[in-house]
């Protein structure tokens, strides 16, 4: 295709790094396209292809920055590109007019907050550990919660050989199967291999609130763009 161009050079000119680091860092196995491993010599189509360096979006540098909060359906893909062409969280904004890029994930069953935005660096800051920025879930389990949750989720929880950071859990008082869960990272299917890990299994997850950002009153499927206040609290972190 006429508008390819080799992965090394798109990761330079989005100002990641030089092309020959690269290089290097595709031959380490660190850059995915559409969530398959790179080799050298791949060649992708920037504005359809979704690159991503240990985990994080690539996004190109951009003159108009866009925040974009979307309440991503069930069945969804969190994704720029999907391979077996389901439907993905950037068809959902494809009236915008601009290119913009997932910050973060919510697996396929879970639905809530997600946030987009074609500006690598902040989206780069909201996902880094050091940060802590706290998400928080609605969650409906299949049996009822008891303190001894609570105390394990305050503790932290072994997950994929090791331990989570410590997290909030909060019991709805109307029904004992249902809470509030706040974490300060975001691990793969985090929320649901806690519960797991305790013997219960999650019937619904839904993600209402990024650091000060929340989900409100928007519907499945609709979005809106983040508030100058909301945009700010990005650009602090």
């Amino acid at each position: 295709m006429e508008n390819q161009i080799r992965l090394q050079k798109y990761i330079s000119d989005c100002g990641i790094t030089s092309r020959r680091a690269a290089e290097a860092l595709i031959a380490d196995g660190k850059v995915t396209v559409n969530g398959i491993v790179a080799s050298i010599g791949t060649k992708i189509t920037p504005d359809a292809d979704e690159i991503r360096l240990d985990g994080v979006v690539v996004m190109p540098k951009s003159g108009t920055r866009l925040f974009i909060a979307l309440h991503k359906p069930t069945g969804v893909i969190t994704s720029a590109a999907d391979q077996f062409g389901r439907p993905t969280v950037v068809d959902l904004v494809a009236d915008i007019g601009e290119r913009v890029y997932p910050v973060g994930r919510l697996d396929y069953a879970t639905s809530g907050l997600i946030l987009l935005t074609n500006c690598g660096e902040t989206a780069n800051k909201l996902q880094h550990p050091r940060h802590g920025v706290e998400k928080v879930y609605e969650v409906k389990l299949a049996k009822h919660l008891n303190a001894a949750d609570v105390h394990a989720f305050k503790q932290g929880i072994v997950i994929d050989r090791r331990l989570t950071r410590p997290a909030g859990l909060e019991i709805s008082p109307k029904d004992k199967r249902q809470a509030l869960v706040t974490l300060q990272e975001g691990r793969n299917r985090q929320v649901r291999k806690m519960f797991t890990a305790l013997g219960n299994k999650v019937v619904s997850l839904r993600r209402i609130a990024i650091g000060s950002i929340k989900l409100g009153d928007l519907k499945p499927g609709e979005y809106r763009h983040l508030t100058a206040a909301e945009v700010a609290f990005l650009e602090s972190l």
